[in-house]
């Protein structure tokens, strides 16, 4: 027999090895072996069955123009991107201009979701279905804040419609399917997989599904499918340099975009509860200067009157269930209080103070809530000097600083005159004309105040001070170091 090289000798020994793991029957660990899944032979048989359902979407709107024939448009809205891209015709008048977008079926007597941004300012709305016939749409009801519109037609016949499914049950690398107008082509079909769950772009209820299934302009509101022909998304947005498909498309989750239909098809409106708190996500130092073991919940910065005032939730706790549920972040938490039911007992449970208390809050109405002013804080006398401590320079409130920066005259605390740009604070994003509040979870009024929260902090074994921070009347939490 000849020699064998060493690759081939290496070869017949893991040959070997491989052959006496199947001959034994022995199995490889989890570890050692990762299941994979194929992409489906076609997705034709679900683009066949679910296409009835999906909708194109024509608006119109007149559009003014100035003297030198421009047309004018509102900022944002569709007719903004036709005349951007393609230079609209202008007269010196008003004229007529159209947009396309998506949407889909839900129910058989025809009512239509789609993204608000896709007819928001039209005052004409044309459905075309994938038959080709074309029916006028009746607006239902818009909610801004998720972007998503309700329309209805009047078809005189059961219509094909598609239902919603569990987006919560989605995993990242499971295949999804994209249905629209896309670029006014027509129906189109893409194919791709779920890249990341729980996208937060700008929105207080943002639960975006990512995916690199196809997405362009005109696929606006048109859905995303699991492979079971569910709706999981609403197609909302790209992330793009120049204007097409990256493959980083955005799908406002199934789980946010039912419930607000709902609401729209019953009331024309939105109703979400409202707990009346400003809250901020935990972080691992804010959870050692409290003394806590993990950084999950939400921190509550502020309680105007409210329901929670009205129950005793206090600035400084931190909440960490919600209707029987665990809260995760200030994310979770906004989105649990927006679908829970208006004037009806929650239970809430908050961390203060090294304890656990449970809470009973009867919830009221967001959009009844939104017009109210959030109150300054309460305060206390001034100081003349100033203290540098925690890589900031600090000075008592006083009426000029109040004046100059249009503070109600009860506010009080201690204000940022100068930051060290090498420090801990700057990184952290404290600037000059900041007013710290609270320190340690207890006010701070005297420069003498925020000494002795140190020293407490110190002796208790913390390596860090939370600091209750505001700027323009928006209150924040921030954990710098004291070692």
């Amino acid at each position: 027999m000849p020699d064998l090289t060493p690759s081939i000798r290496a070869a017949l020994r893991s040959s070997t090895l491989l052959a006496l793991v199947l001959g034994l029957g022995l199995s490889l660990t989890p570890v050692q072996r990762a299941e994979a899944f194929g992409a489906p032979e076609s997705f034709a048989e679900l683009a066949e069955q679910i296409s009835p359902s999906v909708v194109n979407i024509t608006t119109s709107a007149m559009i003014s123009a100035p003297a030198d024939g421009m047309p004018m448009v509102p900022e944002g809205s569709p007719f903004q991107d036709f005349f951007d891209d393609f230079g609209g015709p202008g007269h010196g008048g008003p004229q007529r201009s159209e947009a396309l977008g998506s949407g889909f079926v839900v129910t058989e007597d025809g009512f239509i979701v789609t993204n608000n941004h896709v007819i928001e300012g039209a005052d004409e709305i044309l459905i075309e279905f994938y038959s080709g016939e074309k029916l006028p749409a009746k607006l239902i009801g818009t909610d801004p804040k998720t972007d998503i519109a309700v329309l209805k037609v009047e078809a005189g016949k059961p219509l094909p419609f598609v239902s919603f499914g569990d987006s919560d049950l989605m995993r990242v690398g499971d295949w999804v399917m994209a249905m629209g107008n896309p670029l006014g082509q027509g129906f189109s079909v893409s194919a791709g997989i779920v890249s990341a769950r729980g996208r937060q772009l700008s929105g207080s209820y943002d639960d975006f599904i990512q995916t690199d299934a196809a997405i362009n302009r005109g696929n606006s509101g048109g859905p995303l499918f699991n492979m079971d022909g569910q709706v999981v998304g609403v197609n909302t947005s790209i992330l793009s340099p120049n204007g097409g498909s990256i493959g980083i498309g955005f799908s406002m989750s199934s789980n946010v975009v039912s419930k607000v239909v709902d609401q729209l098809k019953q009331y024309g409106e939105t109703r979400r509860g409202w707990l009346g708190v400003r809250i901020q996500d935990m972080t691992p130092e804010i959870a050692e200067s409290m003394g806590l073991a993990e950084a999950s919940g939400a921190l509550v910065t502020d309680v105007p009157e409210g329901p929670a005032k009205e129950a005793g939730i206090a600035s400084g706790d931190v909440i960490t269930s919600f209707g029987g549920q665990p809260v995760r972040d200030a994310g979770d938490l906004t989105r649990r209080v927006a679908d829970a039911p208006i004037g009806e007992a929650v239970p809430v449970i908050v961390q203060r103070e090294g304890r656990t208390e449970t809470l009973a809050v009867t919830l009221g109405r967001r959009e009844e809530a939104e017009a109210t002013t959030m109150p300054a804080s309460s305060a206390a006398p001034d100081e003349p000097r100033q203290l540098e401590s925690l890589g900031l320079t600090l000075a008592p409130l006083d009426d000029d600083m109040r004046s100059r920066l249009g503070l109600d005259a009860s506010t009080e605390g201690l204000m940022i005159m100068a930051v060290d740009p090498a420090s801990e604070a700057y990184t952290k994003g404290l600037r000059e004309g900041d007013l710290i509040t609270e320190a340690g979870q207890s006010r701070v009024v005297r420069l003498q105040d925020l000494q002795d929260r140190i020293k407490e902090a110190k002796d208790g074994g913390r390596k860090s001070l939370l600091l209750l921070v505001r700027r323009g009347g928006d209150p924040r939490f921030v954990a710098l170091s004291i070692e």
